[in-house]
C-alpha cells in the first residue's frame, strides 16, 4: 500500500488526499493547523453593511467596463465543462477566465475554488461593474459569474445551457450565498 492509513479522514476527504500526493496534502494540513485561518468569507452575521472605507483592486474604471460589456457581449455561448473560448463554450471559471484576460490582461485562477481566495472581498453595497459574484454554501465558491450592474451577474450556469444573464435577487441565487470579489 502506497500511503499509510487515511481512516482518521472523513471518506470524502481521501480520495482527494490520494488524489494530491499524502506528502503534499499533509504539509498543506500542517502547514494550515500552524496558525489561525481566517475563513474567506465571513458569515453574514459578521458583515458590517456600513463600511465607507471604498474596496480598491486592479481593475480600472475603463477596464472594468470592458470586462462588463464582453461579459454580457458572451451572452448566449453554450455551457461546456472545462472550456473557456467562445467557439468550445465555457464553463463558470472558464468564461471569467476568458474575459479578464482578454479585456484586462488579467490571469484569475482557472478553478472557481480558487477564486474564493482571488482578489479583496466586497460588501454588497459596494458592488460594481466587473466584480466577481461567488456561491457556494461552504467556505469554498462551487459557482461564479461577473456582476455586470442592477443587481445582475452574467454566468456559465451548467451542462445544457448557455451564459446568460441573471438577477441576484432570484431566489435560486440568494440561497447559494452570494460573495463578492474585486480583482
Amino acid at each position: 500500500m502506497p500511503y499509510p492509513n487515511l481512516q482518521f479522514f472523513s471518506p470524502r476527504i481521501r480520495p482527494v488526499l490520494y488524489g494530491l500526493g499524502l506528502t503534499w496534502a499533509v504539509s498543506i494540513l500542517v502547514a494550515c493547523g500552524s496558525a489561525p485561518v481566517r475563513a474567506p468569507f465571513p458569515s453574514d452575521s459578521s458583515l458590517n453593511t456600513d463600511i465607507v472605507t471604498p474596496v480598491t483592486g486592479r481593475l480600472s474604471p475603463e477596464q472594468a467596463n470592458d470586462v462588463t460589456l464582453a461579459a454580457l457581449g458572451l451572452v448566449g455561448t453554450p455551457y461546456r465543462y472545462g472550456a473557456n473560448t467562445p467557439e468550445t463554450g465555457f464553463d463558470c471559471s472558464g468564461l471569467i477566465n476568458y474575459v479578464y484576460q482578454t479585456r484586462a490582461s488579467i490571469t484569475p485562477p482557472r478553478t472557481t475554488a480558487d477564486l474564493t481566495f482571488w482578489g479583496q472581498s466586497v460588501p454588497k453595497n459596494q458592488l460594481r461593474a466587473g466584480d466577481l459574484v461567488l456561491f457556494g454554501k461552504s467556505t469554498l465558491a462551487n459557482h461564479a459569474g461577473i456582476y455586470v450592474g442592477g443587481d445582475r451577474f452574467v454566468h456559465a450556469p451548467s451542462t445544457g445551457g448557455m451564459v446568460r444573464l441573471e438577477s441576484l435577487d432570484a431566489r435560486h441565487w440568494l440561497a447559494q450565498k452570494p460573495r463578492f470579489k474585486r480583482p
